[in-house]
């Protein structure tokens, strides 16, 4: 695979205590994988309401790959408070952080949080634009009261800023990460037409904005690979079924969402991925599907890192 960057999220979300997380993680980076990401989540039986605090776990664990949130949500945070836990875990793990961001899109979520709906991207620029500022050595206030402005430390290793890519769904999120010229992070849930839709609508966002077109281009795909073929059947009877979140258009299929099936088939299709969307790193999820064994999930872990060439 050419210029491709691997990463993945964890395969087990069922045991979140950090001995689970480091083991999973070391094991990635044995493989060759650069890059381990931690979603955010509220109020559900698995939830991950505090992805920096696990990545932090992770970051002792390991020694180079490198530590993502696919969605820190900004409109939940004190942007004082949030620049500096950032910058903390910047530090902690010799700047290794990418910092996925995002809005939240949970009515509930939102609501529980007191964040108006349709305050949330206006919320979000101006966290955002915050600890930017704050990382950049600006004293910042967050009531414009230059009485009141401080300055933030530690500053993050990585200067002026990490990695800072945005998580986007709709034409309005898509059109504010082009504004940002940021690179823009899809679902793992949309089929390939559609995010070939979304990262025009991204390109030309960020070409109207007059910013500098990102030469990321990251996406997350649900991807499993074995070379057994009625695993992989039954594994895509099963994911057939889990489309309450998939966003598919009429007529679409699992095919069209996620990465199942052997070796060979799984190297095409990423470089198809590369070849329509310009895919740089891909970021492999896990399939939210039980009753596979551990040693399954990570045969499929480690096909993958072969297959791209990460060892």
């Amino acid at each position: 695979m050419r210029n491709l960057h691997l990463g993945l999220t964890p395969w087990n979300f069922t045991d979140l205590c950090a001995r689970s997380l480091c083991d999973q993680a070391q094991f990635a980076e044995a493989c060759g994988y650069e890059s381990i990401w931690l979603p955010e989540s509220h109020f559900g039986d698995n939830a991950l309401p505090d992805p920096l605090t696990l990545l932090a776990s992770i970051a002792g664990a390991t020694d180079k790959i490198r530590l993502g949130t696919t969605s820190y949500l900004l409109t939940l945070r004190n942007p004082l408070q949030a620049a500096e836990q950032v910058a903390v875990l910047d530090q902690l793990s010799g700047g290794r952080l990418i910092l996925g961001v995002g809005r939240g899109y949970a009515p509930d979520m939102l609501k529980a949080f007191q964040v108006p709906a349709k305050e949330k991207r206006r919320i979000f620029a101006w966290t955002l634009g915050l600890m930017r500022d704050a990382w950049a050595g600006k004293a910042i206030s967050l009531d414009d009261d230059e009485a009141n402005a401080v300055e933030v430390y530690p500053r993050p290793v990585q200067l002026p800023e990490p990695p800072i890519w945005v998580a986007a769904f709709g034409p309005k999120a898509l059109a504010q990460a082009g504004r940002l010229g940021l690179p823009y992070l899809c679902s793992p849930m949309e089929s390939l037409a559609t995010l070939q839709q979304n990262y025009a609508q991204h390109r030309q966002a960020v070409i109207d904005a007059g910013a500098e077109i990102p030469t990321v281009v990251p996406l997350m795909r649900t991807v499993f690979v074995s070379e057994d073929v009625n695993m992989l059947k039954t594994i895509r009877q099963q994911l057939a079924m889990r489309v309450e979140n998939s966003r598919l258009q009429a007529g679409e299929t699992v095919n069209d969402w996620t990465i199942v099936g052997e070796p060979i088939q799984v190297a095409d299709t990423i470089a198809d991925y590369q070849e329509r969307v310009g895919m740089t790193h891909l970021i492999a999820t896990r399939l939210r599907i039980g009753g596979l064994e551990e040693g399954v999930l990570r045969g499929s872990v480690q096909l993958l890192a072969e297959l791209v060439g990460a060892r």
